[in-house]
């Protein structure tokens, strides 16, 4: 679903009667969908019923990916993308929260696998977009095939138990104090988050107007992109039972940064942007995973604490696109670039000072 926008955002302006300056405004509209539902359904997890739960998310998500090619209104379509994201907060928000639940003291690899299969639709999703819209000539189809993936998943969901941590993780959280590093992260994954979705959502654009790619280039250039994300998460699997997460964001950041700094330099449709595309791919891919890992061994998280995470997380998926799309056409495709690297700057900044946060153990020691 989130990587299905970039692909249609110039098919859904057309729909729309929008430019890209208002079109944009899905970004808004998606992430505060995000933003709300996060907030709400992450204090729910602590008391519901969690696989019947996130079932009902599951289908919710899919009648609303399936009537977004039918909006001829802008208005219209911001209330469709609103509730994409409440219902796909439900999933996004719970999936995260009872792999941390379920799998005390072994979260790194598992964290890293859950979001390896999120980047597998993600690498997916604009091939098989652009795919249909050559065979139909439109976006229908493709939309249509998404919502009829949400079927088999939400049922076999269902049946399954819910975790037998959910209630001992919320009672040990009331006995924690105060403490800021809950805000570090909120920010750091908000301008992580905003990092990844601005190139997610704009790499498609910037690749066909800045370096002149092909409709059909331009959406491997995304699928690339993703590609590598999800390659990314699954090569950091192993790695996470042996190295430390700080370690592990520590090479991260270093290697988007220098990714972003190469995208910068290189002005042409050449094998830097290809590189340089794919190298941030696979610097971000783990990042918001191991980012929960780190905060795990520090705090207790809870289903609403990990929603507050979600909240920030989407705020950055909302402001930062956002404003790429604002002075897109009057400062012209390179915005994109700057916006990601002083993103990554700004992360990296941030991250130093998490790290002085001692774990759960160093401190009741």
């Amino acid at each position: 679903m989130v990587a299905s926008l970039g692909p249609t955002l110039a098919a859904l302006a057309e729909q729309t009667g929008s430019p890209l300056r208002s079109i944009s405004l899905l970004f808004i509209a998606r992430s505060m969908g995000f933003v709300v539902g996060s907030l709400w359904v992450g204090g729910l997890y602590d008391r519901v019923r969690v696989h019947l739960f996130m079932c009902g998310g599951l289908l919710l998500m899919g009648g609303m990916i399936v009537v977004t090619p039918w909006a001829e209104h802008l208005i219209v379509l911001m209330g469709i993308f609103f509730l994409q994201g409440m219902t796909g907060s439900i999933v996004n928000v719970g999936g995260n929260t009872l792999v941390v639940w379920a799998n005390q003291g072994r979260v790194g690899p598992l964290i890293n696998g859950l979001h390896f299969i999120w980047g597998v639709g993600a690498s997916l999703s604009p091939i098989l977009i652009t795919w249909t819209i050559i065979q139909s000539g439109g976006i229908r189809l493709g939309y249509s095939l998404l919502a009829l993936l949400v079927l088999p998943i939400a049922f076999w969901l269902v049946r399954l138990q819910g975790p037998a941590h959910a209630r001992s993780a919320v009672r040990v959280s009331e006995d924690e104090g105060p403490s800021s590093l809950p805000i570090l992260i909120g920010i750091f994954l908000f301008l992580y988050t905003g990092v990844e979705s601005s190139m997610g959502n704009w790499v498609f654009t910037y690749g066909s107007r800045a370096a002149g790619l092909s409709p059909t280039d331009a959406s491997y250039l995304n699928s690339i992109y993703w590609g590598t994300l999800t390659v990314g998460r699954l090569a950091f699997i192993p790695l996470t039972v042996r190295l430390r997460p700080r370690v592990i964001l520590l090479s991260a950041l270093g290697g988007a940064l220098a990714s972003a700094t190469l995208l910068l330099l290189s002005r042409q449709a050449g094998p830097s942007l290809w590189l340089g595309v794919a190298g941030l791919g696979l610097s971000l891919a783990s990042i918001f995973p191991t980012t929960l890992a780190f905060a795990e061994r520090r705090i207790t998280l809870t289903g609403k604490l990990t929603g507050r995470f979600f909240a920030c997380s989407s705020g950055g998926a909302m402001v930062l696109p956002w404003l790429i799309g604002q002075f897109y056409e009057t400062t012209g495709p390179r915005v994109l670039l700057w916006v990601v690297w002083c993103g990554i700057l700004g992360a990296g900044t941030l991250f130093f000072w998490m790290m002085s946060f001692p774990r759960k153990e160093d401190a009741q020691g």
